[in-house]
């Protein structure tokens, strides 16, 4: 019987949704007007634009998790480098929104790829690397 209700269980949950390239863009679009301090006339606008700087910043802190644990084994990703600055979510939002404007309107770019450009783009690294002895 256990395995009975593991097995509808399964049968019934739904795949996994992944973020869109429309949905980022359209996100971002509220996260620049709330920025902007625009009215909102879509009741979902905050939740479009909470969404939009959650995913970048989430992105971000991934990347910085990911280069601080890398440079413990003697490897800098320097893929890009944000300013030590306060409250970044703006300039990642806006790079970002900079990165969708240059793909076509249904572009099928990964968000992360597409978030990964765009913070590359605004914000490159100028050290130069060198090997860790």
């Amino acid at each position: 019987m256990k395995h009975l209700a593991c097995l509808i269980a399964l049968l019934l949950a739904s795949s996994a949704h992944a973020y869109s390239g429309k949905e980022l863009r359209e996100d971002c679009q509220a996260a620049e007007a709330f920025f902007a301090q625009k009215k909102h006339t879509d009741p979902y606008d905050s939740v479009k634009s909470a969404r939009c700087i959650s995913y970048i910043a989430g992105f971000a802190d991934g990347y910085a998790v990911g280069d601080y644990l890398s440079d413990k084994v003697g490897v800098k990703l320097n893929a890009f480098c944000l300013p030590a600055e306060g409250d970044m979510s703006f300039r990642l939002v806006r790079a970002v929104q900079a990165q969708l404007d240059r793909q076509p309107p249904n572009s099928s770019a990964n968000t992360a790829a597409t978030v990964a450009a765009a913070l590359s783009n605004a914000f490159p690294c100028t050290e130069t690397l060198e090997r860790k002895k």
